[in-house]
């Protein structure tokens, strides 16, 4: 029996180690273009990355956090382009998200975030735009559950793939080895093998599934690669 569960364990935590395919919602300044990009993902989408921005840090300006919604059943995170993100991680904590990510390059104080974020046992995540070095956020790796390396035009579809960027991953992992790594911007199933290979964990992907003919058969696609990949 204690083989069994032993066999079982293994294979959960195998699973949960699985490479995220993880479709954003971009762009969005209207309630209509917001529930149409959804309409695209949430029928086969697990976990999704909401992308919101102030029009300052990252423009143009998207809807407000207040209008935001998703499927119940989908774990949400919601990637925060602002320069002062605070009062837009208040509102969206009273909607129950998965995670928020913040900028590093954003202002303000990240410690009350942070502790806003555990007081709703939501997981916080750090953003590093592409000439962010991570060594500036590890004196606070202990209380962040993300960090996100970005590649792509904030709050747009159809970034590169920067793959020297892979590198940070190295760095962050070294520093704490349990951290989860997301990367945004330019991920299609030309590169999602070097990216998988390269430690990624959850890989957002925009425009390759939400501009497809055939949105379900695109996020399957990467799925499967990034699949195949994480176990060769």
């Amino acid at each position: 029996m204690s083989r069994v569960i032993s066999a079982a364990m293994k294979n959960s935590i195998k699973i949960a180690e699985m490479p995220v395919i993880c479709p954003t919602i971009t762009g969005a300044s209207t309630d209509e273009q917001y529930r149409t990009q959804m309409e695209r993902i949430a029928p086969f989408a697990h976990r999704i990355q909401i992308d919101l921005t102030d029009g300052i840090f990252a423009a143009p300006r998207t809807i407000n956090p207040e209008q935001t919604w998703w499927p119940v059943g989908l774990q949400a995170d919601f990637h925060l382009m602002y320069k002062n993100p605070q009062s837009a991680v208040a509102a969206l904590l009273e909607h129950g998200p998965h995670m928020l990510i913040i900028h590093a390059e954003a202002s303000g104080r990240f410690d009350p975030i942070a502790r806003l974020c555990r007081k709703r046992n939501v997981k916080i995540g750090i953003a590093l735009l592409p000439n962010s070095h991570p060594a500036s956020i590890v004196p606070a790796l202990y209380h962040i559950d993300h960090v996100l390396i970005f590649s792509g035009d904030l709050g747009k579809f159809g970034g590169h793939a920067d793959l020297d960027l892979l590198k940070k991953v190295d760095f962050l992992k070294n520093h704490k080895h349990d951290l989860e790594i997301g990367w945004d911007g330019g991920i299609n199933s030309q590169n999602i093998a070097q990216l998988v290979s390269g430690g990624v964990d959850v890989l957002n992907v925009g425009g390759f599934i939400q501009n497809a003919d055939d949105p379900e058969r695109a996020f399957h696609a990467l799925e499967r690669i990034a699949e195949e990949t994480d176990t060769t």
